[in-house]
């Protein structure tokens, strides 16, 4: 009877934990990662490979360095639903002034939009979407200032684009980079990132 017994209980948590496991396996938390690999909103350039050296047409012209200073292409996929627009931010934390050099801001980037060609960031041209602003990098003005950073070891360069969830930044026309970074990361809904490398 013991025996017997022994051999029912053995068998249910046998079952129990088949069951278990075939439920976890049809789970939607079971399948997230794949799903949310296949869909991951991500950054790309045609111009910039993803810790690879930036090239010398996206270095800045000035302060001993001699480029083209012209903003990379860019495109993107994947944003999360509930974008109403976008803002794309580049960054060198290496710089050495104790919060690292903005390089570019670029903000209210329409939803529609999925890429900026190469040169968007001259200030002087129409190459950015109808109602998307720049933002005034550390060089002083709006528009894109490339990578010129002093001789040594090569510093990284983050373009990183954010996900709104406004379809437009409200900021004063004069705000600092540091100003609408802060208010972009209050509004961010994911963010995308490519980083690429320059040393002289």
């Amino acid at each position: 009877m013991r025996r017997t017994a022994w051999r029912v209980g053995v068998g249910l948590a046998a079952t129990a934990v088949a069951t278990t496991a075939l439920l976890a396996s049809q789970s939607p938390a079971a399948k997230a990662p794949a799903d949310s690999a296949s869909g991951r909103f991500t950054l790309a350039s045609t111009d910039i490979s993803a810790g690879g050296r930036i090239a010398d047409s996206q270095v800045f012209n000035g302060f001993g360095c001699k480029g083209g200073n012209v903003s990379p292409a860019l495109s993107w996929s994947n944003p999360p639903a509930g974008t109403k627009s976008f803002a794309l931010l580049m960054h060198d934390p290496d710089a050495p002034t104790g919060s690292g050099w903005w390089h570019w801001v670029v903000y209210n980037i329409p939803a529609s939009v999925s890429s900026l060609p190469a040169g968007a960031g001259d200030p002087q041209k129409n190459g950015l979407p109808a109602g998307a602003a720049q933002g005034r990098s550390d060089f002083g003005t709006p528009g894109y200032g490339g990578p010129c950073p002093p001789p040594g070891k090569p510093h990284r360069y983050y373009l990183r684009l954010y996900a709104l969830k406004v379809a437009k930044l409200e900021v004063p026309a004069d705000a600092t980079a540091a100003y609408i970074g802060f208010m972009v990361r209050t509004q961010s809904l994911a963010k995308a990132e490519l980083m690429g490398l320059y040393g002289r």
